[in-house]
């Protein structure tokens, strides 16, 4: 029987030849590291292990900077680095050398030799070299596991074609994360400046025309709370064909909640209160309580199970601005509200009802509450396109390479 070509699911227009098996040690020089007794200080990187925790595809920098040393052989520029030895093999830090440097003893690397290098990268960052490593005692990976590894390859034209489609596609990925992650830092830190600091009746930010004192107030008289519990798990009319939001404290990982994991039905809701939207929703019981207060606001009617409590705002009190409060001041109540269960965190929320907060008029809240909602929107917006762009990439490498 004739062995089938082998080709992949997705190619660029032009190329139709065949891709050819080979094995990895024709197609990389295999470079060894160097102790760090052998270099003095110098500006040649000296690339460590840990050092690959700071990138993500190319390695520019390194902790420690050395000599050079014509006695050992430097790492040329645009090899491939990873960890030889130990658990940092399983988790698959593969690295492009930016630079020519010098590595460790626990690192390894692959000089491309007749394979370009952005796709000799994608092909070994894709299959994991963790699957040949011998892990009988500690994880490693030595020039017997290397030499005889088959690649696929295609011709040179074609994967400088996917090397380079792939390269733009991770500069588009890291384009937006780093968007993401400004907007997530300006917002923290807008956060910290509308809200005023403890002992004082102001913020530091203040939407012009707005110079009235903040008032203390208590929760309760901002608000009105309540409650749920699970319905019978036994009976499963309490959920089957459920449509009805039941949230959990699994549900409470953004600050909106659209969906949740798991629906009821009507039977199974008639013995709950079903919560409007613009309700907030408090994790009161948690593992994750030693760290943070999940808190979020409903978009669409919901019920709740026992492990949540809902705060419904009163006409003097804006949702979206009660919500950044509880944002913003996170920390201050996990640590006066929190309580270490046998088994279980938990908030003292009969406790939290009572606390003092500072609030503005209505009109300042609203405008707080906006301002954030649509900063909130933004970053979700960023968030989707990013996560949209990872799952193009991961289906593209799945299909693009044999």
């Amino acid at each position: 029987m004739t062995e089938q070509a082998k080709v992949p699911a997705i190619r660029f227009a032009g190329f139709t030849d065949p891709w050819e098996q080979r094995k990895l040690g024709e197609i990389v020089s295999i470079g060894a590291g160097a102790p760090p007794s052998a270099f003095s200080a110098g500006n040649f990187l000296y690339v460590k292990v840990d050092d690959l925790n700071e990138s993500s595809h190319f390695q520019f920098d390194s902790a420690q900077r050395v000599d050079a040393n014509t006695a050992v052989k430097p790492i040329r520029k645009g090899s491939i680095i990873f960890a030889k030895r130990g658990a940092a093999i399983l988790g698959n830090k593969v690295r492009v050398l930016g630079k020519t440097a010098y590595i460790d003893t626990n690192m390894m690397a692959l000089e491309p030799r007749g394979v370009d290098a952005d796709f000799l990268w994608l092909f070994i960052n894709q299959t994991g070299l963790y699957r040949i490593a011998d892990t009988s005692t500690i994880p490693q990976i030595n020039n017997k596991h290397i030499e005889p590894y088959p690649v696929d390859i295609p011709n040179m034209a074609e994967q400088q074609a996917i090397g380079t489609f792939f390269s733009r596609l991770d500069d588009l990925i890291t384009l937006h994360q780093r968007k993401y992650d400004k907007l997530v830092i300006f917002k923290k830190s807008m956060l910290e400046k509308m809200f005023p600091k403890d002992g004082e009746s102001v913020p530091e930010i203040r939407f012009a025309g707005f110079t009235d004192p903040w008032e203390q107030r208590k929760l309760e008289n901002l608000a009105s709370f309540g409650g749920g519990h699970t319905p019978s798990m036994a009976d499963a009319s309490n959920y089957v064909d459920g449509k009805i939001l039941w949230v959990t404290s699994q549900d409470v990982k953004q600050h909106y909640i659209e969906n949740t994991t798991t629906m009821i039905s009507e039977k199974g809701a008639a013995t709950l209160t079903l919560y409007p939207s613009d309700s907030i929703v408090i994790v009161a019981r948690s593992g994750i309580l030693r760290h943070t207060i999940p808190v979020a606001k409903l978009r669409k009617p919901a019920t709740v199970n026992q492990d949540i409590k809902v705060i419904q705002t009163v006409d003097s009190c804006d949702s979206s601005w009660l919500l950044q409060y509880f944002i913003a001041s996170n920390k201050t109540l996990l640590r006066e509200y929190g309580k270490t269960g046998t088994t279980v965190e938990s908030i003292d929320f009969a406790k939290m009802k009572s606390t003092a907060l500072m609030v503005p008029y209505i009109e300042e809240q609203q405008a707080i509450g906006s301002f954030f909602s649509r900063l909130d929107n933004l970053i979700t917006l960023h968030q989707r396109k990013l996560e949209l762009l990872q799952d193009i990439k991961k289906s593209l490498l799945d299909k693009m390479f044999v």
